[in-house]
């Protein structure tokens, strides 16, 4: 079977994103842990979601707005840096992940886009 790797980094990245929201729930940081669960979350459902679309344009929808998720969970992990609440070296995990995800998805839409 050939290996999903665009699904397997999707999943790491959502379950250490859930890991690290709640780490910032018991620090009581609510309003970017939120948004940053919703958005990684969202782009592991999203890759999920396009493997059983209903044609090319929903296949190709459904990795962009992965892509949009995975360009604002980058967003989100730059303000915890620069706010605190995560170190550098947690920073750099978890954004070479999110860049890895984001450099994939592009390459999956430019192939679906060109094998019409």
């Amino acid at each position: 079977m050939k290996e999903d790797k665009l699904g397997t980094l999707s999943m790491q990245l959502s379950v250490d994103i859930l890991a690290l929201v709640k780490e910032l729930h018991s620090k009581r940081e609510t309003i970017i842990s939120n948004q940053i669960g919703r958005s990684a979350t969202s782009i592991c459902a999203n890759i999920a979601e396009s493997k059983y679309g209903h044609s090319r344009a929903d296949f190709i929808a459904k990795l962009e707005i992965a892509l949009k998720e995975a360009s604002e969970t980058g967003k989100w992990l730059e303000m915890l840096l620069k706010t605190g609440y995560i170190d550098q070296p947690m920073y750099k995990a978890l954004d070479k992940t999110c860049s890895t995800i984001r450099i994939l998805l592009i390459a999956s839409i430019k192939t679906a886009k060109n094998n019409k």
